[in-house]
């Protein structure tokens, strides 16, 4: 086999902090091997602070603002997000011979059928991507017939996994291109902020990641030998409802959500096992990693005095400081990367489409991936290879506003967490009862305030200079605005920055 087989574990809501190598107390044995055997990044991003839009930009190599969802997240029943005629990262490696297979959580959208026969489509004029999480149970869904626009259509041979988090219905499994028996019931119970919604009888969350991981094994063990593969793991853990199974409950002896990390651990050691069972380690790139930072607001989430998800980084899951959007970064191919490396430069999840099409040697396609860079070569320890320290990296909000990093600076054109999780926006984000954005006021002429941070010397984004540098302010605004083009909402671009107003 000339071609190696490709594994991402994209987790959850798994922060920075969250596993051993990157110095947490919880036991992360099996990640951390693969670290010790390969290669940590410690300035990585996902393209945004919350996950449906991530999940867009690692599949795609293109953030997720640049087509219809402007913010927030989809919800279980959202409308497929990425047009079928777009290179993704299964697509891609099926036209080079591999066998694809996707196992886990999806929440890029899917096709449902109406009753009435229609179909949502996210690139209609006036399309409605934003479900109401109170009103929306999706009861005017025929679950008997086939969706559309999910991962078959995406370049995946095989899928087994859930619509959208673990929290939001329909509860129940997606087998190809349907759910596996049908959501006729009200969902019997609730665990901590389950959205109400329609279930298949007997769906028991507890089982849900144990239950994606015996199919990707098995799936796995069942492709020829001499056939590469891309296996695209996508646990639930450690987003709520934490309710981790009985083979990893009381491991971490820091509560539900860090022994849902441990099964995360555990999820990554069954997968080494079957590659080590076809004799494939050496022949496997592994790459470990998470959609954004962890949430940290419900009681249940654990004690931050004792465990910091998100390391010593501001802010989280939603948010536009570096706690919302800094991800670990795992990268394991013996004999072709480093044992033991460290890549300190700044990239993006958006990086993980073309690096994975250089290790099989895929060509991109015109347009392919516009937002990404090959990492390749950097992983395997060329410093001349690595994206410059001054590369500008755009991050985005739960609400929908921007920030940009270049260098040691990092603008951010909203005010507080930039409509994320954090205070003050918090209590704006629940008390709607709806899954449509939270009020947050645009960055205007009339709103402009803003955030500059200097993470060379304040890396935990704590002294705000933005009244201090406004030349510094207006350049990023500018490669904010060269990069964003006519595609970002939040940004009115004929805005300059000029000297400190009142």
């Amino acid at each position: 086999m000339n071609k190696p087989n490709i594994v991402i574990v994209l987790a959850d809501d798994m922060g920075w902090g969250d596993l051993g190598c990157y110095g947490s107390a919880i036991p992360t044995p099996h990640i951390d091997a693969l670290a010790a055997r390969g290669v940590r990044a410690v300035d990585c991003h996902s393209a945004s602070a919350v996950c449906t839009p991530s999940r867009y930009a690692l599949m795609t190599g293109r953030y997720a603002w640049r087509g219809p969802l402007k913010n927030f997240v989809l919800m279980g029943h959202g409308p497929a997000l990425i047009e079928p005629e777009r290179p993704t990262l299964a697509s891609l490696l099926r036209t080079a011979g591999y066998t694809t297979g996707a196992f886990g959580k999806w929440h890029l959208g899917l096709g449902w059928r109406q009753r009435d026969g229609s179909v949502r489509d996210a690139f209609a004029p006036g399309a409605r991507l934003h479900d109401d999480v109170v009103t929306d149970f999706g009861r005017d869904i025929d679950y008997t017939a086939p969706f559309t626009g999910g991962p078959l259509e995406l370049g995946f041979d095989r899928f087994y996994g859930i619509a959208g988090s673990l929290d939001m219905p329909p509860y129940a499994f997606l087998d190809q291109d349907r759910t596996v028996g049908v959501p006729d019931i009200e969902k019997p119970h609730y665990l901590t902020e389950q959205r109400p919604g329609l279930a298949v009888p007997g769906f028991d969350e507890a089982a849900v990641d144990t239950t994606f991981t015996t199919k990707a094994v098995e799936w796995i063990r069942s492709v020829p030998a001499d056939r590469p593969f891309l296996a695209y793991v996508t646990p639930s853990a450690p987003h709520r409802p934490c309710v981790p199974p009985d083979v990893v409950r009381g491991a971490s002896g820091l509560g539900d959500r860090a022994d849902a990390v441990c099964l995360v651990d555990w999820i990554v050691g069954q997968l080494v096992d079957a590659i080590d069972e076809r004799g494939q380690r050496e022949d496997t790139l592994f790459i470990v990693t998470s959609d954004n930072g962890a949430v940290m607001i419900f009681d249940d989430d654990g004690d931050s005095a004792v465990h910091r998800p998100n390391g010593d980084w501001r802010g989280q899951k939603g948010d536009l400081w570096d706690g919302g959007h800094r991800e670990p970064f795992v990268a394991c191919w013996p004999g072709r990367l480093p044992e033991g490396g460290v890549l300190d430069a700044p990239i993006c999840l958006t990086d993980v489409l073309p690096t994975v099409a250089a290790a099989a040697e895929v060509t991109l396609p015109n347009g392919a991936a516009p937002d990404g860079v090959d990492l390749l070569e950097a992983l395997r320890g060329d410093a001349t290879a690595a994206p410059p320290a001054d590369r500008p990296l755009v991050h985005h909000s739960l609400g929908g506003r921007f920030a940009i990093r270049r260098g040691p600076w990092k603008a951010i054109f909203a005010a507080g967490s930039g409509g994320g999780f954090s205070e003050p926006s918090i209590s704006a984000l629940f008390s709607s009862g709806s899954g449509k954005a939270h009020a947050n006021p645009p960055w205007d002429r009339d709103h402009p305030v803003g955030q500059l941070y200097d993470l060379a010397d304040d890396p935990g984004e704590t002294v705000d200079l933005w009244q201090e540098r406004p030349e510094v302010v207006a350049d990023l605004y500018a490669a904010l605005r060269d990069i964003c083009g006519d595609e970002s909402s939040g940004l009115p671009f004929d805005v300059l920055i000029g000297p400190a107003r009142p």
